[in-house]
């Protein structure tokens, strides 16, 4: 297998073993091949794509201006590589596209003699090492079928269900798939807020609902708002899709305002704790990062809840066990700590946004004792209640009364 990347210094660390991002398992998985010899990385699309069968385009697919997922990075691959593919080979859009983004790259390669497929990825960061080498569902949209099957059989070892179908077809799965738990998590961020009014415990009332098989216990947990790499940019790039084609999408567009206000619930139970008001008044965030077991920061809703709380005059000094120094896009007022008792020293909350194991683990007589304040708003649900009214703490957790 041969990664390119335009990148060279990245390159470089990945050909020396050292992988820039944190995933669980991606070490050992590249210090294998490497040894083995069965992957390399080079620099630029064309080194990875010349004389290959079969060619992945992995490449970002960013928000655009008008909500549009943005194909420029696609367009440029497939053009870069038009030249240098072998006859009879198959390009593979890995890449999370609106409709008729095959179209587009075919357009791109300008070659008769090499097909294009959709192949979406169905990976969770964090365990997309795992994802990948368990698959729930393999999809392939290709206007021929024994291209489409081709592909499919590359994952023939892997035992999972394929979905052969067309390239349209393939391409609205992914964006159904990631609307559909987008507005799952909404849901269930609602109910929270209506469990929170009629004294009903969100989490009992989830485990009910979930033992429903045609509901199902995944992604029914309460939260600060969902984020990511994926959901927002998804959710928005389907609606700007729906609109173009004269549908109405309304309950996605309800699923992404909900998520936008659950950022704010968020932000009244911290001001509540502090008596209404948060200006001038020190909170501690636990947890940047969009979810625990990865170091990604993009559309976290941690930090769509921090970047409401000092935009309402709060000082904010955080902990994220991935977050060593400031980078992109953590904003500038924020003062970073090195440990979970760092960051809450003098302040006068303590507030949980990403759900990291490290933070179950604090003991709260201790954050208590290098506090100022006495409160802890538990967005993630995460930490143990009854610890922590013992340590003192008033405690405020996500649809418990």
């Amino acid at each position: 297998m041969v990664c390119g990347d335009l990148d060279a210094d990245r390159v470089a660390r990945l050909s020396a073993g050292e992988v820039p991002i944190l995933e669980a398992g991606l070490d050992d998985l590249v210090a294998d091949g490497l040894r083995s010899g069965r992957l390399r990385f080079v620099v630029g699309a064309p080194a990875a794509a010349r004389d290959n069968a079969f060619v992945f385009l992995c490449v970002p697919t960013p928000q655009g201006d008008d909500g549009a997922a943005d194909l420029s990075y696609v367009r440029r691959a497939a053009k870069e590589i038009s030249d240098v593919l072998i006859p009879g080979a198959v390009v593979v859009n890995k890449s999370t596209v609106p409709v008729g983004s095959v179209a587009v790259v075919e357009q791109e390669l300008g070659r008769a003699d090499v097909a294009a497929v959709s192949n979406p990825e169905f990976l969770r960061e964090g365990t997309a090492v795992s994802d990948f080498l368990h698959p729930d569902r393999v999809v392939v949209g290709a206007h021929d079928a024994e291209v489409g099957a081709a592909v499919a059989a590359l994952y023939d070892h892997l035992g999972a269900r394929v979905v052969l179908t067309d390239p349209a077809s393939a391409e609205t799965i992914k964006y159904a798939s990631n609307a559909f738990l987008a507005t799952k998590l909404s849901f269930v961020n609602d109910i929270a807020a209506v469990c929170e009014a009629v004294g009903a415990d969100v989490d009992d009332v989830m485990t009910g609902v979930g033992l429903d098989p045609r509901i199902g216990s995944a992604f029914l947990r309460p939260g600060p708002g969902w984020g990511g790499s994926c959901f927002p940019k998804d959710s928005l790039a389907l609606l700007k899709l729906s609109r173009d084609v004269g549908v109405e999408f309304g309950l996605l567009a309800a699923a992404v305002h909900a998520n936008h206000a659950q950022f704010d619930r968020v932000v009244a139970k911290v001001a509540s704790a502090l008596g209404g008001e948060l200006r001038a008044r020190t909170v501690a965030v636990w947890g940047l990062t969009f979810k625990a077991g990865t170091d990604d920061l993009r559309d976290s809703p941690a930090l769509a809840v921090t970047e409401r709380l000092v935009a309402r005059g709060a000082r904010v000094q955080a902990f994220d066990p991935t977050v060593s120094t400031r980078r992109d896009p953590i904003p500038a007022e924020i003062s970073l700590h090195h440990d979970p008792c760092g960051a809450a020293a003098g302040a006068d909350v303590v507030v949980v946004l990403t759900e990291w194991p490290h933070f179950t683990e604090v003991d709260p007589s201790q954050v208590r004792a290098v506090m100022d304040g006495c409160a802890v708003v538990d967005a993630r649900n995460v930490l143990d209640r009854r610890r922590w009214v013992e340590a003192g703490f008033g405690y405020i957790g996500v649809g418990r009364s």
